[in-house]
């Protein structure tokens, strides 16, 4: 028999990876597949778009040059560097709110009236102001 092939710490191994593989695959939204990698610009006219809805959808709480309010955490922090929060994270955010997990402002609220396209906007010229100014140690 196959089983007896494999020993029994291997098959817990291998019950533990399929385990965690299941769990990230029920923790993505049902049916949606989100591209993980940076945003390409589109066009130069991008984060100018996007600085535009960031001050209308995002400022109020992330503060109008990024470094944050009372109501929500710096875009400048380092948390948000793109190897810890890709940009696919910004989508699902606005799309589906987030619970509180790296500072205590509460939960992020679902933005409605923002598109794909415009989160992708607003994530270039983010993106454009981190590469600019850099980012800021978590506190």
């Amino acid at each position: 028999m196959v089983s007896d092939l494999i020993s029994r710490p291997r098959r817990n191994l291998i019950a533990v990876v399929g385990s965690i593989g299941i769990a990230i695959a029920a923790c993505s939204a049902a049916g949606e597949t989100i591209d993980s990698t940076p945003t390409a610009l589109a066009s130069p006219e991008q984060p100018a778009t996007g600085a535009e809805l960031y001050a209308a959808s995002c400022a109020e709480c992330h503060g109008a040059d990024l470094r944050g309010t009372d109501r929500g955490p710096s875009h400048l922090s380092i948390v948000y560097e793109p190897d810890h929060h890709s940009d696919a994270t910004f989508l699902l955010a606005v799309r589906n709110g987030v619970r509180s997990h790296h500072w205590d402002f509460g939960p992020m609220l679902p933005i409605d009236g923002l598109s794909d396209e415009d989160v992708t906007a607003i994530v270039a010229y983010v993106r454009s102001v981190q590469s600019e100014q850099g980012f800021e140690p978590y506190p």
